[in-house]
């Protein structure tokens, strides 16, 4: 209890650290978005000194406040699970875009992050308890992908299925013509045509480093003298890969997930730039596009949570796995 109090108040500190540079990067950023704001309307006419002490209270901008009282602000429209208003889709609430945007990022990349790495991590086992099989030659090839930047084998797999062979749709997260949004098969099934090649893209970046990274571990991990003590047992063959092999080379792997999980938030702005895809990424664009310090708040908010409850998991996970990493103090 007293190791897990100690995590947990880590933690505390950490996120705490985290909003407070949350709050200060935006505003140290170049650009009012007040000015923005108020360049807009004085297109359509005269803006009064009131209008724009009304905005900047909107905005949470309000440079004639100090930075103390907008810091205090900020904290308790946190606890109160006010995010503020974005400029860019103004006068829309931040969680509102964000709840509209975030499902859609965890759906896409979320997926295929577990997917790639239950993937990566089965056939890196695979290649480690039988070298030299044709799953070891896979990692050559797999890894080769890797290498390739990310962008860039977006385009051609989008050049590929979505020009010559257009198998996939090039742009979007489902047919905005052809199907209802909601909890229904054609609208769920849409999803998951124009999310397949967005997917494809991250399993097979990504799949090589699982798999070579489990395949070396295994490889170590079968030298061990447990392992020799394992098979002098008369063990079964399968059983000593899985609760022996596989389970202690694959620690390293699951504090390489955690970190990926974490990120799935971050790494979505590459994705949903390539594909035009609806997920919290593209809304980070845009916020960063138009200043827009609120939204860029909320979702660096939402990156900081996942990153901090991923690495929290994983140290609560490291404990069930390995028994070795537990305090007794």
């Amino acid at each position: 209890m007293r190791h897990l109090l100690r995590k947990l108040g880590f933690y505390v500190v950490a996120l705490w650290a985290a909003l407070t540079v949350n709050f200060a990067i935006p505003r140290m950023m170049p650009g009012d978005p007040v000015e923005i704001m108020l360049s807009k309307m004085g297109q359509k006419g005269p803006v009064t000194a009131e209008t724009r002490r009304a905005i900047e209270a909107l905005l949470g901008a309000d440079s004639s406040r100090p930075l103390w009282s907008q810091y205090a602000d900020y904290l308790t429209g946190l606890a109160r699970g006010d995010l503020g208003v974005s400029l860019v889709f103004f006068p829309a609430p931040v969680t509102s875009i964000i709840g509209q945007t975030l499902p859609w990022t965890i759906g896409l990349i979320g997926l295929a992050t577990v997917i790639s790495f239950l993937t990566g991590v089965g056939l890196g086992t695979l290649a480690g308890w039988k070298r030299g099989s044709w799953t070891d030659n896979l990692i050559p090839v797999t890894t080769m992908f890797q290498s390739v930047p990310y962008f860039w084998l977006a385009l051609i797999l989008l050049f590929v299925f979505g020009s010559i062979w257009p198998v996939f749709p090039l742009n979007g997260g489902y047919d905005v013509y052809g199907v209802t949004p909601g909890w229904n098969g054609p609208f769920l099934g849409s999803v998951l045509y124009y999310g397949t090649l967005p997917a494809l893209t991250i399993i097979i970046s990504s799949i090589g480093g699982w798999m070579l990274g489990m395949r070396n571990m295994m490889v170590s991990t079968l030298s061990e003298d447990y392992m020799l003590t394992a098979e002098a047992k008369g063990l079964k063959p399968g059983r000593i890969m899985r609760r022996y092999a596989a389970r202690n080379a694959i620690l390293p792997s699951i504090s390489g997930f955690a970190i990926s999980l974490g990120f799935v938030v971050a790494g979505s702005i590459v994705t949903e730039a390539v594909f035009s895809y609806p997920g919290i990424g593209s809304a980070l664009l845009q916020a960063v596009g138009g200043n827009d310090y609120a939204l860029m708040q909320g979702i660096f908010l939402i990156i900081t949570l996942s990153v901090l409850g991923a690495n929290l998991l994983v140290d609560l996970l490291y404990s069930v796995i390995d028994p070795r990493t537990r305090t007794t103090s």
